[in-house]
């Protein structure tokens, strides 16, 4: 090995009690023992094709219902009025308190009309539009100990996936801006590079997120028994049940309850002032996530409120 030519005094040239003296050599030494090392590049994390982890977002990943600040967001671009707004917000939050979502009738017409209020926009201008609406409205709201998890994953060589009922296009944006590997969420048709306002399948919630786990599964070679799956709630039960580890994140009361009786891994990152402080947009807002603005937006468009 050539040892370089380092500009250093030797010792000859340092006399006994040389204010510096010292500090000189030292610095001399330090020089040359990072000159004459052998240096590698970092060591590159191993790839673990068959491991994997999948996130709910919404109160999982980050604070509140993401299709409710992805709407705040579109309200600021005049997309619907606040009267829209804070209408189709008490419709949901009656819509939870209700319990109608076992209603046939109902969720056919929150299926048909998941989506309204971005029909016949152009899908360009809609991505546009969601990656500076997660910049202002939700990248200060993603939890800091759900991220370290999910980098957990990720400093292991294992894929991580978004799993969400927000619409794929904006949950793409989210996993992306978090460095994740990508996301599964709700599938919009799409004709001619605009929205129909229609959904292909079903909203990306409940069973549909095992459904979606599975296909990708399958694609990707994952082996499940070795994947974790992280949600807040007991809606996402398909989706926890069918990995070999879960892990329920800020949990509701019902899924707090089955990961006890399960022996589930429970991680709460929620503070009494932070869940009194973003408790009102979360409770009206989870049906929104669920794709239930569509719905009230809908009725109002046929009440001819203006949008």
């Amino acid at each position: 090995m050539t040892v370089p030519r380092l500009p250093f005094r030797s010792r000859k040239d340092i006399r006994p009690g040389e204010p510096g003296g010292e500090e000189t050599r030292a610095h001399v030494a330090g020089a040359a023992s990072a000159a004459a090392a052998d240096v590698a590049p970092p060591p590159a994390v191993e790839p673990d094709p068959a491991a994997a982890a999948f996130f709910d977002v919404d109160n999982t990943m980050m604070m509140g219902a993401s299709l409710f600040w992805f709407a705040r967001g579109l309200a600021a671009r005049k997309y619907f009025s606040t009267r829209d707004m804070a209408g189709f917000v008490w419709q949901q939050a009656k819509f939870r308190i209700g319990g109608n979502e076992g209603n046939p009738d109902d969720m056919l017409t929150i299926r048909e009309n998941a989506l309204a209020f971005v029909a016949g926009r152009e899908v360009s201008e809609i991505v546009r539009h969601s990656e500076d609406i997660y910049d202002e409205l939700m990248a200060d709201r993603i939890w800091a100990g759900t991220r370290a998890l999910a980098q957990q994953h990720l400093d292991r060589g294992q894929r991580v996936w978004l799993v969400t009922a927000t619409p794929v296009e904006l949950a793409s944006i989210i996993a992306h801006r978090l460095g994740l590997t990508g996301a599964l969420g709700t599938v919009s048709e799409i004709v001619d590079g605009r929205y129909t306002g229609r959904l292909v399948g079903e909203l990306m919630h409940g069973p549909a997120k095992a459904e979606a786990v599975l296909a990708l599964a399958e694609r990707e070679g994952l082996d499940l028994s070795r994947c974790t799956a992280y949600s807040d709630s007991a809606n996402d039960l398909p989706m926890l049940s069918l990995c070999g580890t879960a892990v329920a994140v800020n949990p509701d009361t019902e899924l707090r309850a089955v990961a006890k009786a399960r022996g589930w891994t429970i991680r709460d990152f929620r503070t009494g002032r932070k869940a009194a402080k973003i408790g009102v947009p979360t409770v009206a807002a989870a049906a929104l996530s669920g794709g239930l603005v569509g719905g009230a937006l809908a009725l109002r468009r046929r009440n001819k409120f203006p949008f």
